[in-house]
């Protein structure tokens, strides 16, 4: 059955990118058409969030992404103000979009019955964007989740049970 869900995973891979944009960046083809790869916003992420995108990217190699379970986003805002080409805007942390977290129940402890916080806790927006249920299972607020990827990075199971999917 494990190997089902990884072909699963494998799949969806194919529609939702596990890839994030920094804070504040564009639509992607005005992203894509203003990012110069200049790699300023890379440089200037003081927790190593975000990479240039390797080959595996296609068209994308270069630009700047952010591989939650890798590094989230600590949305510290500093990159937007060095984008020399606006592919990047400036905006408060609480108006980013970068995507939103989504829960595989099937994988996530606290629907399995094991008494499990750690999305809940490691939220920037606690209680807003995620929080609980009266059954102390996460439930996410999409209007207010950021897609910083926090919580997927946080995740205990080995194939996290909690996955930013990129807004666009």
């Amino acid at each position: 059955m494990a190997e089902r869900k990884g072909y699963r995973r494998e799949f969806l891979n194919w529609f939702f990118a596990d890839e994030l944009r920094p804070p504040g960046a564009r639509p992607e083809e005005a992203f894509l058409d203003l990012c110069i790869r200049c790699n300023r916003c890379t440089a200037s992420c003081p927790y190593g969030s975000i990479i240039p995108a390797d080959l595996k990217y296609g068209l994308s190699f270069g630009t700047p992404v952010i591989e939650p379970r890798r590094m989230p986003c600590y949305l510290c805002m500093i990159c937007p103000d060095v984008c020399p080409t606006g592919a990047l805007l400036p905006l408060e942390k609480e108006d980013v979009s970068m995507g939103t977290a989504m829960i595989d129940e099937s994988l996530c402890y606290a629907f399995r019955g094991i008494l499990c916080r750690a999305c809940v806790d490691a939220c920037p927006f606690q209680g807003k964007a995620i929080s609980q249920n009266g059954a102390l299972e996460p439930v996410v607020h999409g209007g207010a989740c950021v897609g910083c990827g926090i919580c997927q990075k946080v995740c205990p199971p080995d194939e996290e049970a909690i996955r930013v999917v990129r807004a666009e």
